[in-house]
């Protein structure tokens, strides 16, 4: 019994090793302890669900230049409660709604060679906003950008899926049937019968990729028509590593 243990000890070590790797090749693996030879089929599974996103994350920020510090942070301020205000009033909870970034520094112009002037003193505030009524995407960026005018800067846009735990069922029942079949494919090459499995690890979830959007400036003529946003569809993709006994 011991050495059993000992065999299935060394499989899961080696199995973890592969998380790194999980696109190398299904193989028959022989692992021994004490001289006993213990035989095992370590493959990889993938699986994959799709769903709709249901919340709109917005990355919007203002930035301003001004001859002073004071001034810049001023009107920063100013124009940033304008934008939480706008957001706010579109049915955003305050909650939904983190400060990412702030910074005040000086701005020089380098135009002419060997030398550089203080235009000014930038300052810039980033927020991120969660819409969680994801309809309403459209109206909470179009208010913010009117709230935050000139200064606005639209830094990104993505979308998740609040609770994503039942896709991640999906997709770790459909990692684990393609491992199994990945086995009995090998198994059928190499005429051995496939045992139970012995050790299974399950690799990370690829997260959803943001969609990138366009700052205020190219909105151009167009600002006063509604920005028209596509939520589209998410992917939750897992994998898993599985060593199968060979009986």
């Amino acid at each position: 019994m011991k050495k059993q243990i000992a065999v299935i000890a060394l499989l899961v070590s080696g199995l973890l090793a592969l998380l790194g790797t999980a696109c190398e090749p299904d193989k028959i693996t022989v692992a021994s302890s004490d001289g006993n030879n213990q035989q095992g089929i370590t493959v990889s599974g993938e699986g994959k669900a799709t769903g709709q996103p249901d919340v709109a994350v917005l990355s919007l920020g203002i930035s301003t230049l001004k001859p002073t510090v004071a001034e810049a942070r001023d009107q920063a301020a100013t124009t940033m409660q304008a934008l939480i205000a706008s957001v706010k009033g579109n049915g955003v909870a305050e909650k939904d709604i983190q400060s990412t970034q702030l910074s005040i520094y000086p701005e020089y112009d380098y135009s002419i060679v060997s030398t550089q002037k203080l235009i000014g003193y930038r300052v810039t505030n980033t927020v991120t906003i969660k819409v969680r009524d994801i309809n309403k995407t459209s109206d909470v960026l179009d208010g913010a950008v009117a709230a935050g005018g000139d200064l606005t800067q639209v830094q990104g846009i993505s979308f998740t899926i609040d609770d994503p735990s039942t896709l991640k069922d999906q997709a770790r029942e459909d990692a684990v049937n393609d491992a199994k079949a990945r086995a009995q494919r090998l198994a059928d090459t190499a005429g051995v019968k496939l045992g139970d499995p012995i050790a299974i690890v399950e690799g990370s979830v690829t997260p959803p990729v943001p969609l990138t959007y366009a700052s205020r400036d190219a909105l151009g003529a167009a600002e006063q028509a509604k920005t028209p946003i596509e939520a589209g569809e998410l992917d939750v993709n897992l994998t898993v590593q599985v060593v199968f006994a060979i009986e």
